[in-house]
């Protein structure tokens, strides 16, 4: 047996982008089907969906270890245990919970010193758009929506990522609710709250502006009445990894400082 895993299966993608930026994606050898980042993780054999996954597959693979997230991926642990598998199970739902989640998987692989390497180059990052964003005449109200039916507003860390990049979220009372059925919100008491951006992305479904201009009431929201809607795609800010903290929260930057007026950083 060596000393540290060699052989890993990932079944969602955060893993997958954390460990090719570790430079151990030579150990992986399986991953979900959702993966997109980086694009060459796409040649490893997929092995799962989200809620499922092909458990004989995975066995064949014979890894000495499987990365899992949350409790939505419970019922795939508990299998995956029963067969004898050694399975770790994040369950990041904060910012720092994310640079966390780097570092304790640097340890699980006899890369700590990388790890925090990673995780800092990542803080300093969120620091410099935070820094910009202070630098904002306003602050717009921004309402983040991680699904269209039912109405579901973001998890903690894209709304601490909205907050970040220069938005004010208009749910901040939800953003510490874990579970997604939590987080589902009036229509009317969005329209109500008026956001001056919306931004959708909606767990892989593409986003469509025309359900989220023709809601009742809407027409009289800000974001609505000044065509500021925008979808970011969920591989960038719904998967708590390195994407969120780079590309995800970059990409709402850019757009706050735009509807701002502000000049190109």
């Amino acid at each position: 047996m060596t000393r540290y895993p060699k052989r890993i299966v990932c079944l969602t993608e955060e893993t997958t982008e954390t460990l090719y930026l570790l430079g151990q994606g030579d150990r992986v050898v399986g991953v979900s089907g959702y993966t997109v980042r980086p694009p060459e993780a796409r040649q490893k054999p997929k092995v799962s969906a989200f809620i499922n996954a092909k458990f004989d597959k995975i066995e064949a693979l014979r890894p000495d270890l499987v990365l899992a997230f949350s409790d939505l991926q419970a019922d795939l642990v508990a299998e995956l245990a029963r067969r004898g598998l050694s399975v770790v199970v994040f369950n990041q739902r904060t910012v720092e919970e994310i640079l966390q989640m780097i570092r304790m998987l640097g340890g699980l692989i006899g890369c700590p010193h990388d790890a925090e390497a990673l995780a800092e180059r990542l803080s300093a990052g969120l620091d410099d758009i935070r820094h910009a964003a202070a630098r904002f005449p306003a602050r717009l109200r921004v309402f983040f929506e991680e699904w269209d039916d039912p109405l579901i507003s973001g998890i903690r860390w894209v709304e601490e990522l909205v907050e970040i990049a220069g938005g004010t979220p208009i749910f901040p009372e939800l953003a510490g609710a874990r579970l997604a059925k939590d987080r589902i919100v009036d229509p009317w008491e969005v329209a109500r709250r008026d956001p001056q951006v919306i931004f959708a992305s909606w767990c892989g479904k593409k986003m469509r502006k025309t359900t989220i201009q023709n809601r009742p009431g809407w027409d009289r929201v800000s974001a609505v009445r000044d065509d500021r809607i925008y979808e970011i795609k969920s591989t960038y800010i719904l998967q708590p990894g390195p994407a969120s903290l780079t590309d995800g929260v970059r990409q709402i930057h850019s757009i706050l400082r735009t509807a701002l007026g502000q000049p190109s950083e």
